[in-house]
């Protein structure tokens, strides 16, 4: 995107060559700015013009305004979460997991969002995990909405909240629940959502992201360990599992284990097996109260 630049104070002489009728045009990530802007009026109105053109497309140009971490083309979709550009970097589709059981349907959301497009990469640390991949937000360009946003809006994944920004933990969040709502995707499938009453099903998931939700029938602790239990036999039944260490986290959200004692509740994470099915909470935002018992 081409700045505007304040030309008063100018010399008489580069007035005149720049007051010619410009054309600029927005094609960064914030999205189209409608056709191209043409000014032929008095050259200050026109720069001032520009000026506010410019800071409105970089004020909503994203809904994740991390770090930029550089750009490319998409030269294929590698999986349902990873995309390999034109210069060989892998990018890893930050904040979210793959979701529902059909990953030909979400690799072909994510071909038809990003292959062979311009994409720039926002985030915090752009170095590579020990298999290579970068992992970062990933805009297509003339998009306000990330390509994360746009899978979760189809229903073709989960938001991870594995992301400390709270803006973008809050978008992706957003997105993933209009899906939800439309049931979209995944979301047409009545076991998208885990039902902790039917712990195979939970079970099933081992190994794999899923979202859990039932109420919580006691709260223990064991050691450092506190477990939210959501049944009464703890070597078949589903509980989420909290360290020692991070429960003053939860207690400063107003979610401290006890509170949550015959609350209904969604948790979301990697399934494990220890005795019956665990999710390790890690995170505030693993967690959602959806009230009533």
């Amino acid at each position: 995107m081409r700045d505007a630049v304040d030309f008063h104070g100018a010399s008489p002489a580069l007035q005149s060559k720049v007051a010619k009728p410009l054309i600029v045009e927005h094609t960064g990530t914030g999205g189209m700015i409608g056709p191209a802007l043409r000014c032929s009026a008095a050259l200050p109105a026109c720069a001032v013009s520009l000026l506010v053109l410019a800071t409105a497309g970089r004020a909503g140009a994203a809904d994740c305004a991390l770090e930029p971490q550089g750009e490319g083309r998409v030269a294929a979709v590698v999986d349902t979460r990873s995309l390999r550009l034109e210069d060989g970097r892998e990018i890893r589709l930050a904040g979210i997991a793959r979701g529902g059981a059909d990953r030909a349907n979400s690799r072909a959301a994510l071909s038809t969002i990003a292959a062979g497009r311009e994409v720039t990469l926002h985030g915090d640390d752009d170095s590579p995990d020990r298999y290579g991949r970068q992992a970062a937000f990933v805009f297509v360009a003339g998009s306000q909405h990330s390509v994360q946003s746009e899978l979760l809006r189809r229903g073709e994944a989960l938001a991870s909240v594995d992301i400390t920004d709270k803006n973008c933990a809050a978008a992706l969040a957003a997105a993933e629940r209009t899906a939800r709502d439309a049931k979209l995707g995944m979301w047409a499938d009545t076991t998208a959502i885990k039902n902790t009453e039917s712990s195979g099903d939970i079970l099933a998931a081992i190994g794999h992201f899923a979202v859990v939700e039932g109420r919580v029938l006691s709260v223990r602790q064991v050691g450092a360990i506190t477990y939210l239990n959501f049944g009464r036999n703890w070597t078949r039944d589903f509980a989420a599992t909290i360290s020692r260490r991070i429960i003053p986290a939860f207690e400063s959200a107003n979610l401290g284990p006890k509170s949550l004692e015959n609350r209904r509740i969604r948790v979301r994470g990697v399934v494990s097996s220890r005795g019956g099915p665990r999710i390790e909470l890690l995170r505030v935002g693993q967690v959602e109260v959806l009230g009533g018992t």
